[in-house]
């Protein structure tokens, strides 16, 4: 992470975990800024945009999930990371929130100590450093396969010369998977090369972002292999 102080929005309508939260942040060295509502929330994306959003998906009229899917559809805002703070029992939402572009979630009642942890994990992805779970010496090669070229420094991907504007983490999976045409990759070793080992995260998740990625890729989605049973690939 670099020297520059990130920014994070808090969306939370409950003060207590709004304030719990954001007092961290900073003390963290992040600079927070809260929102008590989705439309407050979308209110202040129109202005300097944050690093990341803290989004809980239970807010009273727009719920986290439709200030989600409002803010990756916008190009402006499509690449900001979302980590979305769930109660325990809410799979199909946090399922939905990572088909919609969502970065990551954290489950309730969270410790302090994890919810850092991801932050800084996220910033991370999104800045290009990585984790250190991919191949070092080829993470920063532009990959040229087919009629796709992936730019992992500067997070860009064209298909046929076209733009295609990705989350972090469908970024990522695309490029650990076409780094590596041909070789079938399970789940669980997308997963660890994503987000990194031991990470808690359902495996259903890799199916979402690969059906994400299909669809923003459209022809060229017809790359990414299902491999029934076992897991994908990326043709050769």
């Amino acid at each position: 992470m670099d020297m520059e102080t990130k920014r994070i929005l808090v969306v939370e309508d409950e003060a207590d975990i709004r304030e719990l939260v954001s007092y961290n942040l900073t003390k963290s060295g992040y600079e927070a800024v809260g929102a008590v509502s989705g439309e407050e929330a979308l209110a202040l994306m129109k202005g300097d945009l944050p690093d990341l959003v803290l989004l809980d998906l239970m807010l009273p009229g727009m719920d986290g999930l439709a200030v989600c899917e409002r803010l990756k559809k916008k190009s402006r805002t499509a690449t900001t990371p979302i980590v979305m703070l769930t109660a325990k029992g809410e799979e199909s939402d946090v399922v939905r929130g990572l088909n919609l572009g969502a970065d990551d979630y954290i489950t309730k009642p969270f410790s302090l100590r994890e919810l850092m942890a991801r932050v800084q994990a996220v910033l991370r992805r999104a800045s290009g450093a990585g984790d250190g779970n991919l191949d070092d010496s080829s993470e920063h090669e532009t990959i040229a396969i087919h009629d796709l070229v992936i730019h992992p420094q500067r997070h860009e991907v064209l298909v046929s010369g076209e733009p295609v504007n990705l989350s972090a983490t469908e970024f990522r999976t695309l490029a650990l998977l076409a780094r590596k045409p041909g070789w079938v990759l399970t789940r669980q070793q997308i997963l660890d090369g994503v987000h990194g080992e031991n990470y808690a995260i359902t495996n259903r998740a890799v199916d979402v972002q690969i059906v994400g990625l299909r669809r923003k890729l459209g022809t060229a989605g017809k790359y990414i292999e299902t491999v029934r049973g076992v897991g994908y690939r990326f043709k050769e």
